[in-house]
């Protein structure tokens, strides 16, 4: 937790850190639960598209439990923050040959919409767990 003057702040940082876990958790263990959605945009110059989904789900499963301790919250942090830096052709692929989640098409604009989404979440990461604010003291 990170310590402010202002008790509200805490809290507000804390919920967003918590919904980020969450939404990394998650969208982690979609990556086991339905590969295929996540297999159709692998780019198709990589080898082993299933292994890198694995990895990849893994690796947001792992950063998102990471970023709740403040032991591990920075490295965590900045885990998430290459993973989303280096997924990001992924999403560019789904442009490409489109994608398919639970039998609907994902229109093309919404692929496109997504692609400054990634960059909002990078920025998200680094606020929830990289930086420590003026005046901020990491907890231990």
């Amino acid at each position: 937790m990170v310590t402010l003057r202002n008790g509200k702040k805490v809290r507000s940082v804390n919920a967003s850190r918590l919904l980020l876990a969450a939404f990394f958790i998650l969208a982690g263990i979609n990556h086991f639960i339905a590969p295929s959605i996540y297999l159709s945009i692998v780019p198709t110059y990589l080898p082993w598209p299933e292994t890198l989904v694995v990895i990849s789900g893994g690796a947001e499963i792992i950063g998102g439990v990471g970023m709740l301790p403040a032991r591990t919250r920075v490295w965590s942090g900045w885990g998430l923050i290459a993973l989303l830096l280096v997924v990001f052709p992924a999403n560019v692929q789904a442009i490409n040959t489109g994608m398919i989640i639970a039998g609907h098409v994902v229109p093309t604009w919404l692929l496109w919409a997504r692609l400054p989404f990634q960059f909002l979440f990078v920025a998200w990461v680094y606020r929830a767990c990289v930086r420590l604010r003026k005046g901020a003291r990491p907890s231990r």
